[in-house]
């Protein structure tokens, strides 16, 4: 897969890197916020290699890539400036809602620290079963080992150093400095400011009275803070002279935020905060499986929305104040519901796509990243989706009535199930039997009941079918660019073909390193690399010629071309030759997939496969 292609292309259908106002990524989805909206290409997006759908929320345009996604927001970054901001006008970018600009920026403050926060989640999973296992069958307390106190100090950093993490990333949000950001999280987390704040004696800072509070592992007032930062800064920025700026706006913005925090802001946010969390546990303690149901039930429609980022801090807070959190646990019976929707679907489709398709987000919702199963699958049958909220509801509330919580903050998969454990063992078996009947109660229902099936778009044809009797329209048939053996695009181990994103097509095992042209044509992509090319043929097809799996990675050795992007060239032409032996030499797949880009503008697309051809024979026809 070609990660920098993927990229450009994006960015050429967002309407270019100067209609790009930020660029962020998740686990699975790149996250812009744009200039203008009505300048993006959506269809074309979704058709983009690697592209699972797209989504558009919280005043975000969402691009879901899947577990790829760190890939080719690398590649997007090196064509976006670092800052992500140009030089539009500012009253030509669109204006959001209130509540979708509190949302937006809640999602850009938290979403990068939760890789962080989920591994530190399983780390301390991981040392809660080991305590456990020690103590009960060895009655030892391994907690007081120096081991332990190392391991374990690496799980809570990231809670007690809080206002240092997100002062950085809130001023990356809020577009200030993010080192007088972190200063300013820093002092909040300094031990004599801590130990001040903490102690018996009242508090004073220039005879004004101190609102006392511990600020380690909190979370609202750095936000505050830094969102006042950001006007602060740019008032200083505009009246000091430019001579000293670099020296007195650092100098007087710490003077001015530190002491605004301590006496307003910091207080604002503790009060705010605690506010949030005693309506959380209000409405917990009114009824715990009726808040178990509702989260179990609903998070995964809250994920299509990108609004249930707006509860993560609820968690977050929860794990760094308490040390411990039911929000998540909740919401491991709705990602669990949807993996199981997502096998119930693989058992029962008889679409060999949409079968491989299912499978693999089935298995990836296990790990927690439920937006393929979602997109790919559920959502887009619409039965298995409803199903999935349904057993997630009822999987969320089984954990409610048995107090399930975790120690840690982790993204919800079979992973983190360690992070349950200290629940007792009614809180931690609740957790088990929610995810258990989530998991097999959505996979079993959509199995039983069933759901409209997508039909195969293409014929596929068997061996046993000769290519000579097959009816044949001549304008409209591709053979073969090179001689091998044909299989179905299915078989070949690349997910990007065998899902058939790209589009629909056949693959050559080669029996000769030559790449001919299959008809009358023009070169319209040639990868540096050579280990690709794209024609556009007279016929009206656009054809991509894959050849080998993952050789990109050769950089063009053991390639030769003959051709350049831009030539026309007639049928037979020879493209490109490749040394078959030495690219398996060096490890790599020769299967050649060869796809119809372009399969949408057909109404049939038919495959010829198994079997043996050359460059005479057709390998696909197609019927407008």
């Amino acid at each position: 897969m070609d990660y920098k292609k993927i990229a450009q292309d994006i960015l050429a259908n967002l309407g270019g890197k100067d209609n790009v106002q930020e660029l962020s990524h998740c686990m699975t989805r790149l996250r812009f916020k744009l200039h203008n909206s009505s300048k993006t290409n959506s269809d074309k997006i979704s058709s983009i290699e690697g592209v699972i759908t797209v989504v558009q929320s919280m005043g975000q345009f969402q691009i879901v890539i899947g577990n790829k996604v760190t890939k080719v927001y690398d590649e997007m970054i090196k064509l976006v400036p670092e800052s992500g901001v140009s030089n539009v006008d500012s009253d030509t970018k669109e204006k959001q809602s209130l509540g979708n600009a509190i949302l937006s920026a809640v999602s850009g403050i938290f979403t990068p620290t939760i890789p962080a926060i989920a591994g530190s989640g399983m780390i301390k999973g991981i040392l809660s079963v080991l305590a456990m296992f020690y103590l009960n069958k060895y009655g030892i307390n391994i907690k007081e080992s120096q081991t332990y106190i190392i391991l374990n100090s690496l799980a809570d950093a990231v809670f007690f150093f809080m206002p240092i993490i997100l002062g950085y990333t809130a001023a990356k949000v809020f577009k200030t400095s993010e080192i007088i950001s972190m200063i300013i999280g820093a002092t909040l987390c300094y031990p004599a400011f801590t130990t001040l704040m903490t102690g018996k004696a009242a508090v004073y800072f220039l005879g004004l009275p101190v609102t006392k509070a511990t600020y380690t592992s909190s979370v609202i007032p750095i936000i505050i803070a830094i969102w006042v930062l950001s006007y602060v800064e740019k008032f200083l920025q505009k009246y000091i002279p430019e001579v000293l700026k670099i020296i007195m706006v650092p100098t007087c913005a710490l003077i001015i935020m530190l002491p605004a925090t301590i006496l307003l802001f910091g207080p604002i946010g503790i009060y705010l905060g605690n506010a949030i969390n005693f309506a959380y546990k209000y409405i917990y303690q009114l009824s715990p499986v009726l808040c178990g149901a509702f989260l179990g039930g609903l998070w995964c429609v809250l994920v299509i929305f990108g609004a249930h980022r707006a509860l993560l801090p609820i968690g977050i807070n929860d794990v760094a104040t308490t040390g411990r959190q039911n929000l998540l646990a909740f919401a491991g019976a709705a990602n669990f519901s949807q993996a199981g929707s997502a096998l119930g679907v693989f058992f029962k489709t008889k679409n060999k796509q949409l079968k491989t398709i299912a499978m693999s987000s089935s298995i990836t919702a296990l790990f927690g990243i439920t937006e393929p199963a979602i997109y790919g699958v559920n959502l887009r049958l619409k039965k298995p989706m409803i199903l999935a909220v349904i057993c997630g509801a009822i999987g969320g509330g089984i954990m409610g009535l048995g107090g399930a919580y975790g120690n840690a903050f982790a993204n919800q998969g079979i992973l983190t199930i360690p992070v349950y454990a200290e629940a007792g063992t009614m809180g931690f078996l609740s957790y088990l039997g929610g995810c258990a009947i989530a998991f097999f109660g959505s996979a079993i229902l959509t199995y039983i009941l069933g759901f409209e099936d997508i039909k195969e778009d293409n014929e596929q044809i068997s061996n046993s079918t000769k290519l000579e009797t097959l009816t044949k329209s001549e304008d409209l048939d591709i053979t073969s660019p090179l001689e091998g053996t044909t299989i179905p695009l299915t078989e070949v181990k690349d997910d990007v073909f065998s899902s058939k994103v790209i589009g629909e097509g056949v693959a050559v095992i080669p029996s000769t390193g030559v790449i001919t042209a299959p008809a009358d044509c023009t070169v319209v992509s040639l990868f540096p690399t050579l280990h690709a090319i794209g024609l556009k043929l007279n016929n009206g097809a656009e054809l991509l010629i894959h050849i080998g799996i993952n050789t990109v990675e050769l950089n063009g050795e053991h390639f030769i071309k003959f051709v350049n992007q831009g030539d026309t060239v007639k049928k037979g032409s020879k493209l490109i030759s490749f040394d078959i032996e030495e690219v398996k030499k060096a490890g790599y797949d020769i299967t050649t997939p060869i796809v119809v880009s372009n399969t949408g503008d057909f109404a049939k697309v038919t495959s010829y496969e198994n079997a043996k051809v050359s460059t005479e024979d057709v390998i696909i026809s197609l019927t407008k």
